[in-house]
């Protein structure tokens, strides 16, 4: 495992990464995304269902197979699914303490798109932490866990891997990160649970670390840094 102290740059996925998944901001652009199918496509909400699921779990992203297979242009799609309340996601203070006190650059890696991403951060209290977002747009709507939008992030924010952490609430989207040689930290809820599919992932050699409070990993992590640069002295 790759330790923190070589780390000078923090990057984090958005969604179900940065908040609980318990605040279902998802869930209401899962919703958005079956109405958006089954008006576009003139479909039932039934069939409109089973079509974005299959293309998620075939391209890793809903709306690449819309493009691909159906010449979509993406813009109204992502306004459309993308307009939810975040009302319910309260400030964190916590997690915008923690992040500060990194030592080294902070960036976003999503899939979503940069208005989410900055709607979202705004709310938790920490869009103003964070260097630059690396969104869906920008890796030509290339979804993780693809290889492509990991190489171009890196290429845009100058990030050297050796010296990246990437932090993920899905398991196959730390694999690339890992390939591309960061430190890798899956972070889900039910760390613990035999049942939970996340936590058996963990096991894998392309994870370095599994946490279940962001927050407090992050303390952790800062009070190891400066541990070490003590006992440097």
């Amino acid at each position: 495992m790759k330790p923190f102290n070589a780390i000078d740059t923090w990057i984090f996925d958005l969604d179900n990464t940065l908040y609980a998944p318990q605040h279902n901001l998802f869930t209401q652009i899962d919703k958005r995304m079956t109405a958006f199918i089954a008006a576009y496509l003139n479909l039932d909400k039934q069939e409109a269902r089973r079509l974005q699921k299959d293309y998620l779990h075939a391209h890793g992203l809903t709306l690449f197979g819309l493009m691909k297979h159906h010449n979509m242009a993406p813009d109204a799609f992502l306004e459309f699914v993308h307009d939810i309340d975040v009302s319910a996601l309260p400030p964190d203070a916590a997690l915008a303490a923690a992040i500060k006190n990194l030592a080294g650059r902070k960036f976003i890696f999503t899939n979503s798109t940069r208005a989410h991403a900055v709607n979202v951060m705004t709310r938790l209290g920490i869009v103003d932490l964070f260097e630059g977002i690396f969104d869906i747009v920008d890796a030509a709507f290339t979804p993780k866990p693809q290889a492509l939008p990991y190489e171009a992030m890196l290429k845009k924010f100058a990030v050297c891997p050796a010296q990246a952490a990437f932090f993920e609430d899905r398991a196959e989207n730390l694999r690339p990160a890992k390939a591309c040689g960061m430190a890798t930290i899956l972070v889900s809820a039910n760390k613990n649970s035999d049942t939970n599919n996340d936590a058996a992932l963990a096991k894998t050699d392309y994870i370095d670390y599994h946490t279940d409070d962001l927050s407090g990993f992050l303390v952790e992590i800062d009070f190891l840094c400066r541990a070490d640069s003590l006992n440097m002295k």
